[in-house]
């Protein structure tokens, strides 16, 4: 339909994650994909301050906030699933395809530019991309943290897992993040505010 794009983005808060784990708090695609874009806009201001990089943060986050989009259409396909073979992860690449050209053909016509890069990943936008897949591992991670700090062992292997995944991207902004920020997540109200 074509306008309805902003109301199906809006279902986002419908779709809820880690749906193969018990969960001390559902997370859902709106919330993981705020955090994503925050920490992708995070990771580029540290490439830009710490490294020298010219990274376009606003746009990390832009990216960061739709990368899961498609899901409104496909549910989130749990990752042992998405990845159980190279079949699977083909089938599945085809769907989310489908599902980001649906969203697109949402918008009215004039619309469109200004939301596909989001959608159909741009040549320019390649290293923007590793940091959105930067802030998406550590959103996991910090929900990994979240549920074991709740009691929840479910993520213990999750967070092991998590955490090798980050450190094989290569990516020294990440580095900086979980040094220097991701402790922080451990800490109660109480402590953040002294």
């Amino acid at each position: 339909m074509e306008n309805g794009f902003f109301a199906m983005i809006s279902r986002m808060k419908y779709i809820n994650r880690w749906a193969l784990m018990r969960n001390e708090h559902n997370e859902n695609l709106a919330e993981h994909s705020f955090e994503v874009a925050v920490i992708a806009h995070a990771l580029t201001v540290i490439g830009n301050r710490r490294f020298g990089k010219s990274l376009d943060s606003e746009r990390a986050a832009f990216l960061g906030l739709y990368h899961d989009a498609p899901e409104t259409l496909t549910g989130d396909l749990p990752t042992p699933v998405k990845y159980y073979s190279d079949d699977v992860r083909a089938a599945y690449k085809t769907l989310e395809d489908a599902a980001c050209k649906n969203l697109i053909g949402m918008l009215p016509e004039d619309f469109r530019d200004d939301f596909l890069y989001a959608f159909m990943p741009q040549k320019e936008d390649e290293e923007l991309y590793r940091y959105v897949k930067a802030a998406d591992k550590i959103s996991a991670l910090i929900k990994c943290m979240e549920e074991k700090k709740a009691g929840n062992s479910e993520f213990v292997l999750a967070g092991e897992s998590t955490e090798k995944a980050i450190e094989a991207l290569g990516l020294p902004e990440a580095e900086v993040f979980v040094r220097e920020f991701l402790p922080a997540y451990e800490l109660t109200l109480d402590e953040l505010k002294r």
